[in-house]
């Protein structure tokens, strides 16, 4: 068959890949350097007078990096060293297309080096530091060892503050004295010296003192009158310190004068609404609070390309401010797609094409229209699966039955509406699915939310395989999972991120929490309501779920390297649902699954589990659920030429039932060591900034469902089904 030759041709070439880097690990790094040259290998910064000090710290004053590693590994180095500097072949080019050339050691970089970390450490307030080095060669690789020997700090024996004798100044500052972060006992430093006026110019400017900057502050460190004590004077000037204080001004609280918002002509906007976000008055006095509250609100709406707020004086106490709007792009289509195969033959494609629109209304309201697909087949099979489902969400710039007055911050609340139909048809059963919700996103001190007060969900199974039918009926816990029933309830996501990147730069770390509670509040109305042979109360013919569902993810990225070009990716995962009261099990859509592009990669969506379970054979396509989730992943990725990057990856996990009575596919802490599923892979992304696109290949370790559960090169590399190719958008965590 022409599958099974494409298949083997293509694990016979990435064998060879992986042939390759395993080469790459023992080959010379030092092979292309010319005569007198010198691979920088390492540099350790050692302080000599210190257990205290964070010498780590130091590592970005130095002004020579060596080839990034892991654990000493750089394939790219070695690569590189293949082709001699002579030689211009065509497999020579390529080596040095592809590879990373060897940092050649600098002797003048070491005594630059030098240099910025005493001047650094007289900046943070330790004076008269030494630093020498101490160069250890092996071979062709340099290895520099900065040795610090820490100056010495003076601590602040008694601080004084001189201020401008005019105006209101003087007793503003005075009231603001107790958040002064520079304080008595706190050693001199330069850099904490600088800190506290960018501290203090923020906050004069934010109670009206428009003028006012850091430049402002001068200070004078006395250390002769009493020798041994060091006497601080902070000294606040009314003019700046480039300036001739001879006709300086008394430093004035300003106020608006008047306020102009812009925009361009052929935008369509309700200005009552850009009226309302701004929090920028006439006649107030000025703030800056209130200046980045408004940038904050407006550039939220995601209408501008750019929100330009623009102050100038107009009398010795007044500013105008002029907002100036730059329209973006208001609608548009973006298209996703995932795909998937294994040496089984089955293949998955996930399509989906979605519009949008930005102002659907005139006032900022976000319209999302979303189609999507989902369909597994394999080559000269009739048998599939084949799933459509499209969306539309509605989001409005507002707390609907709030005013936009009720909320003083940067952030005002969205409220969304959403609904969605889903058709399944799988060779067991028809599923049809209607969801609707209603609630609001924000974000709430650096907490991003969604919160559903209303989430309804109608299930409704028909055109049930008869073989299937008959599995049901002898496996209850099956049988209630499928079936129709009536999902009424609440749901939140809460996210937080350290970087607002949509494909994040530098290191960063997150904690998504996903939570849903079904079926409480309509169980108060349980004894009204018509029940089932089984006991269960029903809504409009068919039983209402109740249930309790929790997912956490907790992930970091680590950025290394040659400007960061390096990464290492981690995700931790876990997940669990109850089901209690009107329903003895999880509904389907709410069970958990691993496989697929983003999860377990050695397996297919929903191939994998529960446990030590086998495949389920009573679905001809593959759905392996469970009530619980475990997953961690680890993802080293690495620069290799032009766009393209490389990673290699290993995952680890499986999903568990709570309540079957098979010991296989039950949650159990004695036997989680041999359930836990783990496979390995090879990937290719192309990244394009604003868009990453991802294929990977990956094999099992560990499949808990064998016999033989550990799988080693034989069995990868056997054809049968060991691994699975995916190929995906975005990077998988």
């Amino acid at each position: 068959m022409i599958g099974e030759k494409m298949k083997k041709r293509l694990y016979r070439q990435l064998t060879a890949i992986a042939a390759i880097l395993m080469l790459a690990v023992s080959c010379s790094t030092t092979r292309v350097l010319s005569e007198g040259e010198y691979r920088l290998d390492k540099n350790r910064i050692e302080v000599t007078n210190s257990k205290k000090f964070d010498a780590a710290g130091l590592n970005q004053y130095i002004k020579q990096q060596p080839n990034s590693s892991l654990f000493g590994w750089n394939p790219l180095l070695s690569i590189y060293n293949w082709a001699s500097p002579d030689n211009n072949s065509i497999f020579a080019r390529i080596c040095r297309a592809i590879g990373t050339a060897p940092v050649v050691y600098s002797p003048s970089a070491v005594e630059s080096t030098i240099d910025n970390i005493e001047s650094h450490l007289e900046y943070v307030g330790y004076y008269n530091s030494k630093v020498d080095s101490d160069i250890r060669v092996n071979g062709r690789k340099v290895a520099v060892t900065y040795l610090v020997h820490l100056g010495k700090q003076y601590p602040i024996d008694s601080l004084s503050y001189t201020l401008p004798p005019r105006g209101t100044f003087a007793d503003d500052f005075r009231e603001d004295i107790p958040n002064v972060t520079v304080k008595v006992g706190d050693f001199l430093s330069e850099a904490d010296l600088e800190d506290e006026t960018v501290r203090g110019a923020a906050h004069f400017r934010d109670i009206g003192y428009y003028t006012f900057s850091k430049n402002n502050y001068v200070f004078e460190a006395d250390t002769i009158s009493v020798p041994g004590k060091l006497f601080l004077d902070m000294k606040v000037n009314d003019f700046s310190r480039n300036e001739n204080g001879d006709n300086a001004l008394p430093l004035s609280k300003f106020f608006i004068d008047s306020v102009s918002i812009s925009h361009s002509g052929d935008l369509i906007f309700k200005d009552r609404i850009l009226r309302e976000l701004n929090t920028i008055r006439p006649g107030a006095m000025y703030s800056e609070t209130d200046v980045r509250t408004t940038y904050t609100r407006l550039s939220a709406l995601k209408l501008f390309s750019s929100v330009g707020i623009e102050m100038t004086q107009t009398d010795s106490n007044l500013v105008n401010c002029a907002i100036n709007l730059s329209q973006s792009k208001l609608q548009g289509f973006k298209v996703n797609l995932e795909a998937s195969t294994n040496s089984s033959g089955l293949m998955g494609i996930s399509p989906q094409l979605s519009f949008y629109h930005k102002n659907i209304f005139h006032g900022g309201e976000w319209l999302n229209l979303s189609f999507m697909g989902n369909f597994q087949f394999k080559i000269h099979d009739p048998i599939r699966s084949n799933e459509f489902g499209m969306s539309a969400g509605l989001s409005f710039p507002r707390f609907l039955g709030l005013p936009y007055s009720f909320f003083r911050g940067p952030n005002i609340p969205r409220t969304e509406i959403n609904a969605s139909f889903n058709y399944q048809d799988r060779p067991e059963y028809t599923r049809n699915i209607i969801s609707t919700s209603f609630g609001y996103t924000g974000i709430f001190r650096k907490i991003s939310y969604q919160l559903y007060p209303l989430q309804l969900n109608i299930v409704r199974l028909s055109h049930m395989d008869e073989s299937f039918f008959e599995t049901l009926s002898r496996n209850p816990f099956m049988r209630y999972a499928y079936q129709n029933h009536f999902d009424a309830g609440v749901g939140g996501v809460f996210y937080i991120s350290s970087s607002t990147q949509a494909i994040p730069t530098e290191s960063f770390h997150y904690l998504r929490l996903t939570t849903d509670l079904s079926g409480n509040i309509i169980s108060l109305f349980k004894s009204a309501m018509r029940v089932d042979e089984d006991g269960r109360a029903l809504i409009f013919g068919i039983p209402y779920s109740q249930y309790v569902r929790a997912e956490l993810t907790l992930g970091r990225t680590w950025r290394f390297g040659k400007g960061d070009n390096q990464a290492l990716a981690t995700r931790l995962l876990a997940g669990a649902g109850h089901s209690y009261g009107n329903s003895s099990v999880l509904p389907f859509e709410k069970q958990f699954y691993v496989g697929g592009a983003n999860s377990m990669r050695g397996w297919q969506a929903r191939s994998l589990g529960p446990g030590r379970a086998p495949m389920n054979t009573s679905f001809i396509i593959p759905s392996q659920t469970g009530d619980m989730k475990l997953e961690a992943n680890v993802e080293y990725r690495y620069p290799l030429f032009w766009k393209l990057e490389g990673a290699l990856f290993l995952d680890a996990g499986n999903v568990w039932t709570f309540k079957q009575d098979d010991p296989t596919s039950k949650f159990s802490i004695s036997t989680l060591g041999e359930s836990i599923a783990m496979d390995w892979g090879l990937g290719v992304r192309v990244n394009l900034n604003f868009l990453v696109l991802r294929l990977d290949f990956a094999k099992k370790i560990h499949d808990p469902a064998r016999e033989n559960k550990w799988l080693g090169p034989k069995e990868w590399w056997d054809g049968k089904d060991s691994g699975a190719i995916h190929f995906g958008v975005g990077y998988p965590f």
